[in-house]
């Protein structure tokens, strides 16, 4: 009924990312297979982000370009799910009539179901949850994982932050910690089935178990999932004002953790950060940095910016570009502050003109970028542990792979090598060249 093929494309965060593994396994259990171009589909799903103004507009243009196939006598199914799809639901679909099936953020497990109404009855199907606090975790859908190394293991969903510029509360839900133990026993599951690098996700994981346990529980968690075996542990996204001592020590005591950590700070400015409601300082961020880099001195620093969020002054500004300096992040993913609907920063006065908002993203973008590059510069000659993922997207001749600070690496591939046969192995690798955003290297 549904076909022989699908397609998904994904837009924003790592929660999605997972999103589009679980429906990737969904799809393969109805019975299809996945191509690489949309026009080749018999069903084409979106993964959505609402978090930014860009997003939407990509969605909308993609997804409006894909009436042309229906016109041109093809059927295709088309279902739009994640944020927007939660966010929109009704609307999104009379907005662009030839979109089948809209499915909100905790509706994954009922797409085919959708997908199979909107098909017979030849009418657009909108499901949408209501009560983020029954998500079940004992239902998520069977994922077919993009790297079978590789997996996402989500302890939780939504958050209870309510920062005044984002959307996410509000189109994931309240914070729901999975049971610990549960957790455990999916590592456990993941690493028999050879799985190396895991993942943990939620919206903020370092106040995991707040609302189960009556405090939260991370770094017991993070420590738990070491001990299950696997090589790598990995985790996203932390919030500065819950990253505590003890997840810290666990971090520098335990081999299996990266030594990456992705942070945001959103901005370097004590008033800033106090109508982004952050609750945390700039003095509280970098105090918490600094205890990063005692316990773990060679970690690598992530973060966010947001530019111009309204009433931002110059001096303002200056503030976040000295903490980029202070702090002379590896990477930070920058952007203008775009207003979303319904949040407490979307009614705020001075808004800042967009031609300012861009000339001071510019300026912030080549300050992060000659920060990274110092950074990787120090990498030069030494030796990286290097788990690979797969051929380069630039050089089919290369292998890229992420260092346990989380940095990509590409590698020449020897002669005579199989490409298939390093994805997914661990190796060491000499740094022979270093960029701003990646590394270049030779095996040892």
């Amino acid at each position: 009924m549904l076909g022989r093929s699908y397609h998904i494309k994904t837009f924003g965060c790592q929660m999605n990312k997972y999103d589009s593994e679980r429906i990737a396994g969904l799809l393969e259990d109805a019975g299809l297979r996945a191509v690489d171009a949309p026009d080749d589909a018999d069903v084409i799903v979106f993964l959505t982000c609402c978090v930014r103004e860009g997003a939407d507009e990509r969605l909308y243009g993609q997804v409006a370009s894909l009436k042309r196939l229906k016109t041109a006598g093809k059927t295709p199914l088309i279902a739009v799910g994640g944020c927007i799809g939660q966010r929109d639901g009704e609307d999104l679909q009379k907005r662009i009539p030839h979109i089948d099936v809209v499915f909100g953020t905790h509706n994954l497990n009922e797409l085919v179901s959708l997908l199979q109404r909107a098909a017979a009855s030849k009418t657009p199907q909108v499901s949408r949850w209501e009560d983020s606090s029954a998500a079940d975790f004992e239902r998520l859908a069977p994922e077919l994982r993009e790297h079978p190394f590789h997996a996402w293991l989500p302890i939780s969903v939504g958050c209870n932050n309510f920062c005044s510029y984002c959307i996410v509360p509000y189109v994931r839900g309240r914070e729901v910690s999975r049971p610990l133990d549960e957790i455990v026993e999916a590592a456990r599951e993941l690493v028999a089935d050879g799985v190396r690098e895991i993942t943990l996700l939620g919206q903020n994981v370092n106040s995991y178990g707040r609302d189960r346990y009556g405090e939260p529980r991370f770094a017991e968690a993070l420590e738990a999932v070491a001990a299950c075996g696997v090589s790598r542990l990995g985790f996203a996204t932390s919030h500065p004002k819950d990253l505590s001592d003890a997840t810290i020590a666990v971090m520098a005591a335990t081999p299996a953790v990266l030594r990456y950590l992705h942070l945001p700070v959103q901005h370097g400015n004590d008033e800033v950060l106090a109508a982004m409601r952050r609750v945390y300082t700039r003095a509280q961020y970098l105090e918490r940095v600094g205890a990063l880099r005692a316990a773990i001195p060679d970690i690598t620093l992530s973060t966010d910016i947001i530019v111009g969020f309204p009433g931002e002054t110059e001096a303002q500004f200056e503030d976040t570009l000295d903490l980029v300096r202070q702090v002379g992040f590896d990477q930070a993913f920058t952007f203008i502050y775009s207003p979303r609907e319904g949040t407490r920063a979307a009614a705020l006065p001075d808004q800042i003109p967009h031609e300012l908002a861009l000339e001071r993203f510019e300026r912030l973008a080549a300050l992060v970028q000659t920060s990274a590059t110092e950074r990787n510069a120090a990498l030069q000659g030494s030796t990286q542990s290097v788990l690979f993922e797969g051929p380069s997207k630039r050089d089919p001749a290369l292998m890229t792979g992420r260092t346990r600070g989380y940095k990509l690496v590409h590698v020449p591939v020897p002669a005579g090598a199989d490409q298939s046969a390093l994805r997914g192995k661990e190796l060491l690798v000499r740094i022979t060249g270093t960029q701003a955003f990646y590394l270049q290297g030779t095996l040892e």
